[in-house]
């Protein structure tokens, strides 16, 4: 359930931290915490029960899963703390927009938190890049083409070249921009929600290409460099 945006010729790509719970913050019933900020598992339940019980069986595929419902919540809070102020000047992505694009009720929290996360998203997108590692880009061809929609029979080193452009680069600034700001804030996520991540840049089959880390960070995507 995300922005849909293009990579390159070959494949279509989506507009889109964190460690185990530490003694603690092993409360039971947390789903996540961002600084002092907990978000509750029954915060979670409420999210997703008014979504279902809006848009009934008709619309049982729209409503977010419990790990969409987290990392929205939790990068809402994150990007709260950023200063957006000098971005790209994109305008504000509403909660109005987001809820008619995918069919949500407006004055769901998800709707508000994940309406806040690609502004806050978009207006990091600067024109500033980082260049992919050939680790990144050599695991960013093998999951293209394990998704299906990179074709087996294109070379991997014609597919990176494809992939490495200016979506790319931005899109691992704007994840290492926010990934810090995760880090700082010391937030942390229940291990039944691990990994998490929320997507930057993904496949048109959801699969991810460049995602904020959320979990253990050992998702298998590209991910923040050391």
């Amino acid at each position: 359930m995300q922005r849909v945006r293009r990579l390159a010729s070959i494949t279509v790509i989506t507009l889109v931290g964190v460690v185990a719970l530490a003694a603690c913050r092993a409360q039971p019933g947390v789903a996540a915490y961002v600084g002092d900020e907990r978000y509750t598992e029954e915060q979670v339940t409420s999210v997703v029960d008014a979504i279902t019980d809006e848009v009934g069986e008709d619309g049982a595929e729209r409503v977010p899963s419990r790990q969409q419902v987290v990392s929205a919540l939790v990068l809402a809070d994150v990007c709260e703390q950023l200063d957006v102020s000098g971005g790209s000047g994109a305008p504000p992505i509403t909660a109005d927009q987001y809820a008619q694009q995918f069919g949500l009720p407006v004055d769901s929290a998800y709707v508000q938190a994940s309406a806040q996360v690609w502004t806050c998203i978009t207006s990091l997108q600067t024109g500033e890049q980082v260049a992919p590692t050939e680790e990144e880009l050599a695991d960013l061809v093998r999951r293209g083409k394990d998704a299906g929609v990179i074709p087996a029979e294109v070379p991997d080193e014609e597919a990176a070249g494809q992939l490495d452009g200016e979506q790319l680069r931005s899109a691992l600034a704007t994840r290492d921009t926010i990934a810090e700001a995760v880090a700082e804030q010391d937030v942390t996520v229940n291990p039944r929600y691990r990994p998490l991540e929320f997507p930057v840049l993904s496949f048109n089959n959801d699969v991810v290409a460049v995602g904020i880390p959320l979990g253990d960070g050992d998702s298998g995507t590209v991910t923040e460099r050391q």
